[in-house]
């Protein structure tokens, strides 16, 4: 598309301008609210539009009175599901009117009559939006949405707060989440400066501020400089030394003020040497002085307030930040010098979008989008930019243009596992790949050369659909170009890490609508090991105690090798078809041998890994001793698919055929002492600040209960009827009651990449084959080597 000469007014916008298809503005013809925030230079828009996409359900079969030997378990379907997504776009106001027209021809089903507008330029433009759009302008206080998007993006985005390390190998250094955002101060640089403490999610109060702000900058700066755009003053002052300027504390004493504690190098006058010096300054320098001059006064500022308040977090947003990276080490610098280290100069990835989240919140109130969870969509989001102006210089051409971030509802809040032992201090994430840049340059390439395979698997997975292969083109593109923008700018989407190089994939793959490419593989898997399931618990029951738990933890083990997304495995799980579970045994390396018997835990909760072997052969054996012994347990598996790990929904059916097999189970799901749960995440790694407020499965055999007819039954065989009921506890508040005392968490993605660090508050097994060479070797093993790591906390 490309716009016209601006009219009615506003003539100077002029530029004409390229959307791309299906990446700027998407999903408009189901558009339902907007909001707007319109500032000097950059407009904000969002809004909320209903996605339809594919998921993959599976449900069991009637399998009553024939022979199941060659039919499949169960039936795999792929139906449209709606969901609600939140998009904000950010591009230049000199586009505006091409973007509004845009925006008017491609509204078809929007319910709203109104558009929430805030900023400096709502006023101006509100005829040229009414007069676009049809909607009606309503404004909204500036601070009041700032501190509403401020937030939503600190509740709802893990890797948003930053703090910034001009010198440092990683120039982003991303903050843990606090469970508890409040209180913190705000500290907004627009003309003026703004200082805001926030204690509750509506209530702040403004407690300073100074005139001299990012408008001062401008205005001296355009008349020391004669320039008069503020993206090259900066330009111009990164460029420049403030020290021929600026009058030193050596230059006045000769050295450093020892009596004060002041080093040589500091500012004793800003444009102190202007004074004496008969030359003329450089543009470059003088603007340089004249950005630590306003920095300084603005970090001392805030100190000060932080101090009197006792604070420990300040947020900078507004325009003199957004992004710069000569404006954000200014401000660090001044808050380190004035804090003595103590406090840390923190910055927002979306800042330049709070204004316009806020007002869209404002506007959505009725519809309380703060009940639920929600998560950014890799696949539909810029990501941060590189504040390096010689690095990836086209995509920062791009992102000056437009910029986007999308955001997806989550089915349920998501809240912190109650067993961890200090959630402020729990980083899920066992390698960063921001800072080793080793591991970064494996672990990308790694991704790379696997793309390929992924995309033929995710085409095979839908042979009766004619697309099928064109999607999957689009998708390995689109992955491609994520892990190119990676390479260059590791920090884009917050910290690099193994879990959220999986999750872009699996959000790339859901965009091309490939819910779950595995779909038929686990299928088949889980057919094949059900039918040895028998002949695995009578090997074991042959044995004694102590040869049991050895033969237990060892199948635990070899269940684990069957993973899709290691290739090592892949390929071998596709050149010898023949390969399974004995042979999978025999592949282990390391396993030492001592047992000790202990007392009964309380309550197990398990986080599962694989469908097929892992969890028929592997998982549910171990499930059958812990039974025995009197232990309840707790069976979590993923909410979606991602690989080949097991789902909640394929879980049910696969429990209820071991149940018809064994006793043991049969009696625990009658008796409510196996209960299985979904842990919210659609990942193949865990993170446990992020477990789900989730429905709970009781399942109940039909002998002897009543069974409650209701829409949530779900009939898994006609013969044998289990119910499912949808109780409103999550798997959080279950931990809780059952008095989890054991946590076993299965898989590379669960105990290596993620979690091999966490620290709970009752007794853990994290448990893994190893099954990439590279990391192997890092960790001074072999291929197929073992991870069983038990720990008890101290007490």
């Amino acid at each position: 598309l490309r716009g016209g000469r601006g009219s009615g007014g506003h003539g100077s916008l002029d530029k004409s301008i390229t959307l791309p298809p299906d990446e700027i503005f998407r999903n408009l013809e189901n558009a339902k609210r907007f909001a707007i925030d319109i500032g000097g230079s950059l407009t904000k828009l969002a809004y909320y539009s209903t996605v339809q996409h594919k998921v993959a359900r599976v449900r069991s079969f009637d399998h009553s009175g024939k022979d199941i030997e060659n039919e499949p378990l169960y039936e795999i379907s792929v139906q449209e599901e709606i969901t609600a997504r939140l998009h904000f776009i950010k591009f230049e106001n000199t586009y505006i009117e091409t973007c509004l027209d845009f925006i008017k021809d491609h509204l078809v089903n929007t319910e709203t009559k109104v558009i929430k507008a805030t900023g400096g330029g709502a006023y101006k433009f509100k005829d040229l939006i009414e007069k676009k759009l049809g909607l009606k302008v309503d404004k909204e206080d500036v601070m009041t949405c700032l501190i509403k998007g401020c937030n939503f993006v600190l509740r709802n985005i893990p890797h948003e707060v930053f703090a910034y390390q001009k010198d440092s190998d990683t120039e982003f250094r991303f903050q843990t989440n606090h469970p508890n955002i409040f209180p913190y101060l705000l500290v907004n640089i627009g003309s003026g400066v703004s200082i805001v403490k926030v204690e509750t999610e509506d209530k702040f109060e403004w407690i300073g501020g100074s005139s001299i702000g990012g408008g001062t900058f401008w205005g001296l700066g355009a008349l020391l400089t004669k320039t008069k755009k503020f993206d090259e003053l900066l330009q111009l002052a990164s460029k420049g030394q403030h020290t021929n300027v600026d009058m030193l504390v050596k230059d006045v004493y000769g050295g450093a003020y020892q009596t004060l504690g002041l080093s040589g190098n500091l500012i004793a006058s800003s444009f102190g040497k202007s004074t004496t010096a008969d030359k003329e300054f450089s543009k470059e320098d003088m603007a340089k002085s004249l950005l630590h001059m306003i920095s300084n006064d603005i970090g001392q500022l805030a100190c000060l307030h932080a101090k009197l308040h006792n604070l420990d977090k300040i947020y900078f947003g507004g325009f003199f930040i957004r992004g710069h990276p000569v404006t954000m080490r200014t401000i660090t610098y001044s808050i380190n010098f004035f804090s003595k280290g103590e406090v840390q100069a923190l910055f927002l990835r979306h800042e330049g979008y709070l204004g316009a989240i806020g007002a869209f919140l404002k506007g959505a109130e009725q519809d309380n989008p703060n009940q639920y969870s929600w998560g950014e969509n890799y696949a539909g989001s810029s990501g941060l930019m590189s504040t390096s102006p010689d690095v990836y210089p086209m995509q920062r051409t791009r992102s000056g243009t437009f910029d986007m971030l999308e955001m997806d509802r989550l089915e349920r809040p998501l809240v912190n596992l109650p067993l961890l032992k200090d959630p402020s201090a729990y980083i899920p994430d066992t390698v960063d790949l921001t800072d080793d840049a080793m591991a970064r340059k494996y672990w990308l390439t790694c991704f790379e050369e696997a793309l390929d395979g992924v995309a033929k698997r995710a085409a095979a997975s839908q042979p009766d659909s004619v697309d099928a292969l064109e999607r999957a083109e689009k998708f390995r593109q689109k992955y491609w170009n994520k892990l190119q923008t990676l390479r260059q700018q590791p920090f884009a989407y917050g910290t690099l890490t193994v879990r959220s190089l999986l999750d872009t994939r699996e959000h790339c793959l859901n965009e091309f609508n490939f819910p779950d490419p595995y779909s038929k593989v686990k299928q088949k898997e889980n057919g094949i090991a059900l039918k040895c399931f028998q002949s695995v618990i009578e090997s074991l029951d042959s044995l004694g105690w102590e040869e049991r738990q050895f033969a237990l933890v060892k199948g635990l083990l070899a269940g684990n090798v069957f993973d899709w997304g290691a290739k090592a495995v892949s390929d071998v799980l596709e050149s010898e078809p023949q390969f399974g579970f004995e042979e999978a045994k025999s592949k282990l390396q390391g396993i030492g041998r001592s047992v000790v018997e202990g007392p009964p835990h309380k309550c197990a909760l398990i986080f599962a890994d694989n469908s097929g072997i892992d969890i028929i052969l592997g998982v549910f054996p171990f499930v059958r001793e812990l039974l025995s012994r009197g232990t309840e347990v707790i069976l979590a598996c993923n909410s979606g698919p991602a690989l080949n790990d097991v789902t909640y929904s394929e879980s049910l059916i696969v429990t209820e055929r071991i149940a018809a097999m064994d006793p043991v189970i049969q009696s625990a799901l009658r008796e409510e002492k196996l209960l299985l749960v979904q842990t919210g995440s659609s990942s193949p790694c865990l993170d446990l600040r992020y477990t789900g407020k989730v429905p709970i499965c009781y399942l109940v055999a039909w002998s002897g209960f009543k069974v409650v007819p209701s829409p949530t039954m779900f009939y898994v065989n006609h013969k044998t009827l289990y119910h499912f009921s949808r109780l409103d506890k999550g798997l959080a508040v279950l931990v809780r009651e059952r008095k989890t005392d054991l946590v076993i968490i299965e898989g590379m993605g669960r105990a290596i990449h993620t979690n091999y660090y966490a620290a709970l508050k009752c007794e853990s097994l994290k448990l893994a084959v190893i099954k990439n060479s590279w990391l192997a070797d890092r960790l001074g093993g072999k291929i197929f080597s073992v991870i069983f790591k038990y720990e008890v906390p101290c007490k």
